[in-house]
């Protein structure tokens, strides 16, 4: 029986996203439709030169530069929207430059973006990259770009209900240091069907309210302890919390860089060296201040039975997220890690421009 009698035919929602995140992030372009326009769309982190410039003689230099309203901002001191700049005679490091570079002049000219340019900037996020979109109006020109993939704007709105598609791959037993005997719950689905895990310390009764932390990736404090953030002590303290009140379920979720990816945290740590604070270097880079999701931990959640927890955060985020998803949050327990000379700036940052339930001054005081 062939793919099509099976019913392949028609590549869900998900898969069809999917395909045009990986056309993007292999640089080339993707045309998005709202049924009476095409746009086609091509992301200035990933394209190389040369196909940079072959897009600009491909839509006969029509093609303008989206600038969120977080990066506009950063140029345009009050400006409140996302932007677009005609790019005619702009050379793909002029554009760059204008995109993400820290120092950049404002563009002598622009305009308001439309709704499916601004919708551009969502696709390149779901493929993990800087949301610089080179964009051109095609609307009947489409055959131009015939072997590209082609996506409906409708689909990015539904790209939250992938997120939730879950299941559980293996469950197995792993020692810990300081921890005893844990398990690792291996969840995979969402879009890109990625690999999440939970890791279950001692026996959470799950009759009542489970300790729960929902922490998301961070390879350089978790991993190689960076002094920069919080993110490695959060980790180990909460894992050693959550054991000591008699089990709880850690979610470790893919969500590098508050759900930039790693490269984009990377150029924000660069500008970080340079005197911006953690929030302003990723406006720079067209960013808000937290891109994270939680449909993938609501998802692994509801797959381990638990429907009321003891949340251990700092962030009211998290708490909103489960809360708004049927999750009981029954109390919260704070997570903190040490105060350094490297990381005060970045905790202090996250409680008055993020909202992060931190005392600074009694952490300082406890050092």
């Amino acid at each position: 029986m062939s793919f099509v009698e099976q019913g392949f035919q028609v590549a869900s929602p998900a898969v069809q996203v999917e395909r045009a995140v990986a056309e993007l992030r292999y640089g080339r372009p993707v045309l998005l439709s709202d049924g009476s326009r095409s746009l086609a769309a091509l992301a200035l982190d990933s394209v190389a030169p040369a196909v940079y410039d072959q897009f600009a003689d491909a839509v006969g230099d029509r093609h303008s530069l989206l600038l969120t309203s977080h990066r506009a901002m950063r140029l345009m001191p009050g400006a409140a929207q996302d932007l677009a700049v005609p790019l005619a005679g702009i050379s793909f490091a002029q554009a760059s430059q204008l995109a993400y570079g820290l120092g950049a002049s404002a563009p002598d000219e622009w305009h308001t973006a439309d709704r499916l340019m601004s919708m551009s900037a969502e696709l390149a996020r779901l493929a993990l990259l800087l949301p610089a979109m080179v964009c051109a109006d095609v609307t009947g020109a489409e055959h131009h770009f015939a072997a590209c993939c082609k996506l409906d704007h409708s689909l990015l709105e539904g790209a939250g209900t992938a997120r939730q598609n879950f299941e559980i791959v293996v469950r197995t037993r792993v020692p810990l240091r300081d921890l005893g005997d844990s398990h690792f719950v291996v969840f995979r689905g969402g879009l890109a069907q990625k690999d999440q895990i939970a890791i279950v310390v001692g026996n959470p009764d799950l009759a009542r309210p489970v300790p729960v932390r929902i922490h998301s990736s961070c390879v350089t404090g978790d991993l190689c302890g960076s002094l920069k953030c919080d993110c490695g002590d959060q980790l180990r303290n909460g894992l050693a919390s959550m054991k000591a009140a008699g089990g709880g379920v850690l979610l470790y979720l893919d969500q590098e860089g508050r759900g930039t990816g790693v490269g984009a945290k990377m150029r924000a740590y660069g500008y970080q060296h340079r005197g911006l604070d953690t929030i302003d270097a990723d406006a720079e880079l067209g960013y808000d201040v937290d891109h994270r999701r939680y449909e993938a931990a609501v998802a692994m959640l509801r797959l381990l039975h638990i429907e009321k927890v003891v949340l251990f955060t700092n962030n009211p985020t998290k708490i909103a997220a489960l809360r708004s998803a049927g999750i009981g949050v029954e109390s919260r327990v704070p997570v903190t890690g040490e105060v350094t000379v490297q990381n005060a700036a970045y905790l202090q940052t996250k409680k008055d421009r993020a909202g992060h339930m931190l005392d600074i001054e009694a952490l300082l005081a406890a050092e």
